[in-house]
């Protein structure tokens, strides 16, 4: 009898597994509850199921790759870091709101890792999140053969809730990029949240993408709703790759990414 159930559940649609609906079919016999708490504890139990798939769906498509724990971030390692802002942030209010975000430091600070642990953390809010370096978007974008091709292609990095790209300043660009870059952010400009993570000052920006006309437009529409977190920090990495290595076994350091 509880097979015909199951099979007549996922008929309709059900997407829970046939282990979890037979469990709770034979839980409501032997507790013998009334159809009304059967269809409450139906509906929730699909619910659970639907917000896991849709999570694991949202997580691939986001693109974050592995995620270093937030609590192996080493708050004390940079000499200067507002954590403050940090915890704001993780409190996505700014992504309610639009609002962008920039994590600007040197090469080796753990604007990375940052970056990646608000990306898991609003997925997990529910939101839609994509992860990507500039130079992978750029790439992906200019590789387009026409027109209508590139416009669809942007939809992907136009649509997310959140979309955090990453190490702007470590590669020039040339001006087709920058009117791609200067695209996607004015389109999201106060509907969408941008992260970006960079080594460089936005006065800076022009020399990553020389005799670009859009550069000050690109920059005022970013920084006119930005939260700036700006990490003065020596390489973490160069910091472990200075220190006497040991014989001994210890527990892994600390070690921010980017």
């Amino acid at each position: 009898m509880s097979n015909d159930i199951v099979e007549a559940f996922h008929k309709i649609g059900l997407r829970s597994s046939r282990d979890a609906l037979v469990a709770l079919i034979t839980h409501a016999t032997k507790s013998r509850l009334g159809a009304t708490e059967v269809f409450e504890q139906l509906v929730a139990l699909e619910l659970r199921e639907r917000d896991a798939r849709n999570l694991v769906r949202r997580t691939r498509a986001a693109t974050l790759g592995p995620v270093p724990a937030l609590d192996t971030f080493d708050w004390n390692h940079p000499r200067a870091i507002d954590r403050d802002l940090y915890d704001l942030l993780l409190s996505l209010e700014f992504v309610n709101r639009g609002d962008n975000a920039l994590f600007r430091g040197q090469s080796g600070v753990g604007k990375t890792m940052l970056a990646q642990n608000l990306g898991l953390h609003a997925l997990q809010q529910g939101k839609t999140v994509l992860f990507s370096t500039l130079a992978a978007v750029l790439a992906d974008l200019l590789k387009q053969e026409s027109i209508p091709a590139v416009e669809r292609r942007l939809k992907r990095y136009t649509l997310p809730d959140l979309l955090i790209m990453d190490e702007l300043g470590y590669l020039p660009c040339d001006s087709r990029s920058a009117d791609l870059l200067y695209n996607i952010v004015s389109r999201r400009h106060e509907r969408k949240s941008t992260v970006i993570s960079t080594n460089l000052a936005f006065k800076q920006w022009s020399s990553v993408f020389p005799n670009a006309a859009c550069v000050g437009a690109l920059v005022d529409r970013f920084a006119q709703r930005c939260h700036t977190m700006d990490i003065d920090a020596d390489s973490w990495r160069q910091k472990i790759a200075n220190e006497p290595q040991s014989t001994s076994p210890k527990k892994s350091p600390k070690k921010p990414r980017n």
